[in-house]
């Protein structure tokens, strides 16, 4: 890829959203030639536009860029939370509470800032090799 991208989805605050971003995702990385990181993407993309919907009571924004320097897709999330994620002790039998464990594990970098004017920015990097 030779260009730099950037997609943002504005989301509402309803579960059914997880999935439109899952899907949004798929296709937009598919259209620009990265497939082979789906399955991660959407894993990662999915853990945090979930944390935002269930976290928060506002809307949401998922944002996919591609940095062609670097060739790294971030997946950031914003929310109008301005509370730090928090990351849940890691519990292998735990049915909720492991999606920034797996942000973690799974994406080579992640972090979070807070945003002046509302909420927070929570976002995690998948380089090419993924």
């Amino acid at each position: 890829m030779s260009e730099p991208w950037e997609y943002t989805l504005h989301i509402p605050n309803d579960p059914r959203a997880v999935a439109i971003c899952r899907h949004t995702l798929r296709i937009v990385l598919i259209a620009h030639g990265v497939a082979h990181l789906v399955p991660v993407a959407e894993l990662l993309g999915t853990e945090l536009v979930t944390n935002a919907v269930q976290h928060t009571k506002g809307p949401a924004a998922l944002r996919i860029c591609w940095d062609v320097g670097t060739a790294t897709l971030r997946i950031g999330v914003w929310d109008t939370d301005p509370n730090p994620p928090a990351p849940a002790p890691a519990d292998a039998l735990a049915e909720e509470g492991r999606g920034l464990a797996l942000v973690r594990s799974c994406s080579d970098k992640w972090g979070w800032h807070l945003l002046t004017y509302n909420g927070k920015h929570v976002w995690c990097e998948l380089g090419d090799a993924a």
